[in-house]
């Protein structure tokens, strides 16, 4: 695990950390994504460590790395191994089916028939263990309702790798109450019957920071919602507890966040935090992408879910997430680089 005491003389590699945020979030960081391959920095990442909605894009990229072509650092075929396939499940409504179909098969959890789903459309029978051992670590990040930990996927042999990895993407992102849980068996237990109970890695930490914190390099790309001011609050007790449990998650967020930006004042590790909130003027870059805010607020108050999303609204949101990664890396880490010519997409815009 990343530990931030450890000075920062011992720290190596690059690390990469996708946010949750459902669809929202997987679109988003296909844009980043799309902006660090062009930039050479895709090939250089050592781990990606990744949450929910983070967790498909990053499921996809783990599948499809033995398949990319890097010349010169750049892997040419991008589009069709990551972008197209992530498109096509955006095209795809999960969250209400699987949530029915697991009412209808009580025997089966949300989660598990989430994970049937994964598979089918993305994973196949691909494991843990069949992830590239010549590309980065990836770190598939769950919350153990347990005890309250951070539960972490990643490729080894033994028991933990014969798990799908359409199992991990699921535990990811099964979004409680409708997709939660996945229950597994205890990798280092004997015991048959012993079983971890997983639920999206969000509940715990919506940024997927811990296997990251250890590296020089962090790079955070953050689709997560902000939570909605309201002047009025409902004073009755339901909705009032929604509102509650609102505020502590909003804590949680921002707490994370503050200690990330903390950690690069510091220097404790170099890097670059970009997130579908930001502002691009506030990057003092004079050749960033137009993104006004109010279309760029609009996109980062997509809805949280796994449901069907109009093409254009796809491609704005990788639009976003290439332009507010642009805006990051120029800025913080690789400063010398060029400026894109356009958005991936240029007939979408951001709205």
């Amino acid at each position: 695990m990343g530990d931030i005491k450890k000075p920062s003389t011992t720290r190596q590699g690059v690390g990469l950390a996708l946010s949750g945020g459902g669809y929202r979030a997987m679109l988003f960081h296909t844009g980043a994504l799309w902006r660090l391959n062009e930039l050479g920095w895709l090939s250089k990442i050592s781990t990606v460590s990744s949450v929910s909605g983070g967790s498909i894009a990053a499921g996809v990229l783990a599948h499809a790395w033995p398949d990319l072509k890097f010349g010169n650092g750049v892997a040419d075929n991008f589009y069709d191994e990551v972008v197209a396939p992530i498109r096509n499940l955006a095209r795809t409504r999960l969250d209400i089916p699987v949530t029915l179909l697991a009412m209808a098969i009580p025997w089966r959890s949300a989660g598990e028939e989430l994970a049937r789903v994964y598979a089918k459309h993305l994973f196949g029978d691909c494991c843990l263990k069949d992830i590239d051992p010549g590309g980065p670590q990836f770190v598939f990040t769950a919350t153990n309702l347990q005890d309250g930990a951070l539960w972490w996927f990643f490729r080894q042999d033994g028991p933990h790798g014969n798990i799908p990895l359409a199992t991990a993407v699921a535990a990811s992102s099964a979004f409680p109450p409708m997709l939660s849980p996945v229950v597994i068996q205890d990798p280092h237990s004997d015991d048959r019957k012993r079983k971890i109970v997983l639920s999206d890695a969000g509940v715990y930490d919506n940024l997927g920071l811990d296997p990251v914190e250890g590296h020089a390099t962090v790079l955070v790309s953050d689709a997560g919602k902000r939570m909605k001011v309201r002047r009025k609050v409902p004073r009755d007790w339901g909705r009032q507890l929604l509102r509650v449990l609102d505020v502590i998650d909003n804590q949680v967020r921002e707490l994370r966040r503050g200690a990330l930006l903390k950690s690069y004042v510091e220097k404790d590790f170099s890097g670059a935090y970009w997130g579908s909130y930001v502002d691009l003027e506030n990057f003092e870059l004079e050749d960033s992408l137009t993104a006004p805010v109010d279309l760029t607020h609009k996109l980062a108050e997509t809805p949280t879910r796994l449901t069907k999303l109009p093409e254009v609204l796809q491609e704005r949101l990788i639009n976003w997430g290439y332009a507010a990664c642009d805006a990051g890396m120029r800025k913080w880490v690789d400063t010398e680089v060029a400026s894109p010519a356009g958005f991936p997409f240029p007939a979408a815009g951001l709205g």
